[in-house]
C-alpha cells in the first residue's frame, strides 16, 4: 500500500520562504516546469487513487503531472493554517516571538501542532486507501510531514526532522507489516 506524497511546485511565496497556508497562490513558471517533470517521474506507477489538496498550487501540480482527469479533492489535505503568521518568514515570526518553532508552538489564530496531526490521522482514515495498491497525495510541505507522522504513529514533533522540497516525491510503505518510510524527498 505505498502512499506517494508529492509537494506542489514552486510559488512566489515558497521562493521567498513565506508561510503559505490559506493564501491560494499559483505556481510560478518554474513551478509549472517542476510539476510537468513529475509526469515522467511518476509514469511507472499505476495509482489506484489520486488525491489533492483543494489549493490551486496542488491541483495545478497534479494536473501538469498528468493526473487532472483522475483527481479527487480532499479538504483535509490543505496546508497548516498559519493564522497570524500567514505570509511571514521564520525570521519575521522570530522577531516577534524569539525561539518560535512551528511543531512545538503552532500559530496564534491558526492551528496547533496537535490539531494538524489529528487532521492528518482523519485524512488517512477517511481516504481508506486501498491495501496493496499505490496512491498519490498532492499537497503541501507541512501537511505532508504531518501525514507521514500520522502514518508512522509518530509524535508531531517528529515532523521537524523531515524536509519536503517543492516538487519532491516521498513514499510511505511497510516493511514486515510495519509502517515505514520507503523513500523521502526525492527531487
Amino acid at each position: 500500500m505505498p502512499i506517494y506524497l508529492v509537494r506542489h511546485g514552486a510559488t512566489t511565496w515558497t521562493q521567498s520562504h513565506r508561510h503559505t497556508g490559506t493564501t491560494d497562490v499559483p505556481l510560478t513558471p518554474s513551478g509549472e516546469v517542476q510539476a510537468r517533470s513529475l509526469r515522467a517521474r511518476l509514469a511507472h506507477v499505476d495509482f489506484a487513487r489520486v488525491v489533492s489538496s483543494p489549493r490551486r498550487r496542488a491541483r495545478m501540480t497534479a494536473d501538469l503531472a498528468g493526473f487532472g482527469d483522475r483527481l479527487e479533492i480532499a479538504p483535509l489535505l490543505v496546508e497548516y493554517d498559519y493564522g497570524d503568521y500567514e505570509g511571514l518568514t521564520i525570521e519575521q515570526i522570530q522577531a516577534v516571538q524569539p525561539g518560535w518553532e512551528l511543531w512545538r508552538d503552532g500559530c496564534p489564530g491558526g492551528e496547533t501542532p496537535q490539531q494538524v496531526l489529528r487532521r492528518a490521522h482523519q485524512l488517512l482514515a477517511e481516504l481508506d486507501l486501498p491495501a496493496g495498491a499505490d496512491s498519490v497525495l498532492f499537497g503541501h510541505g507541512h501537511i505532508l510531514r504531518a501525514v507521514a507522522a500520522a502514518y508512522l504513529g509518530a509524535p508531531i514533533d517528529f515532523c521537524r526532522h523531515l524536509i519536503v522540497a517543492v516538487a519532491s516525491i516521498s513514499v510511505l510503505g511497510e516493511e514486515h507489516g510495519i509502517p515505514a518510510i520507503a523513500s523521502w524527498d526525492l527531487e
